[in-house]
């Protein structure tokens, strides 16, 4: 089957040099597209600024902004069987980018931001009842909740739930895995490169293993 994977954060430039960003390792998703090449799915990995190799034999397309993602997975997801979301992508980006660097000048700064495509929701109404769509959803607080909202909210099949604390920026992590049909599912505290078979072991069909 055909595997499309997002994974890193994505930069929103304010000028030349300055963006808005997140801590956001890629780990995960690039464990996860590894998993799936050992399986011998085809792969497809939409990347935000990274500093890890692509694991060989996948198909990488590299991005930057929440819109250059927004249209690469867009215009890839018709063709693939599963996707999984695993990109922290920014929710807002500055209305207006600077060309040149910003000089200081006395006192404050204001910056007017603005929203963000919600990658996910727009997949999640492109969703045929042939594919498997997959959401992550890092949380401060209310963990579980917050994570079923999204899952209903956005027409995901599954959503892979953890605390920032307990994953974001780390090589392991803390998961609970809910599934549309009221599964729930939790993962103790392992290395991503291991917990990413236990995903897909989950997420996908066992006749897709």
């Amino acid at each position: 089957m055909k595997i499309l994977i997002s994974a890193g954060p994505t930069r929103e430039y304010i000028d030349p040099v300055r963006f808005i960003s997140n801590s956001s390792s890629g780990q995960m998703g690039y464990a996860l597209a590894a998993a799936a090449l050992r399986r011998g799915h085809e792969v497809i990995l939409v990347s935000g600024p990274v500093n890890i190799p692509a694991p060989e034999g996948a198909e990488l397309v590299r991005v930057v902004s929440a819109a250059d993602m927004a249209e690469a997975m867009k215009s890839r997801f018709p063709e693939c069987d599963c996707c999984i979301m695993s990109a922290a992508v920014a929710d807002y980006r500055p209305v207006k980018n600077f060309e040149q660097k910003m000089k200081k000048t006395p006192g404050n700064m204001a910056l007017e931001l603005e929203r963000t495509e919600d990658i996910l929701k727009t997949l999640g109404s492109l969703k045929t009842p042939s594919q498997i769509l997959v959401g992550f959803a890092a949380e401060s607080e209310n963990l579980l909740e917050n994570a079923e909202g999204k899952l209903r909210r956005k027409n995901l099949d599954w959503i892979i739930a953890n605390k920032l604390s307990d994953g974001f920026a780390k090589s392991t992590n803390i998961c609970t895995v809910l599934g549309r049909n009221g599964e729930k599912i939790p993962f103790p505290e392992r290395p991503k490169t291991e917990l990413a078979d236990l995903l897909l072991d989950t997420v996908l069909p066992p006749e897709m293993w």
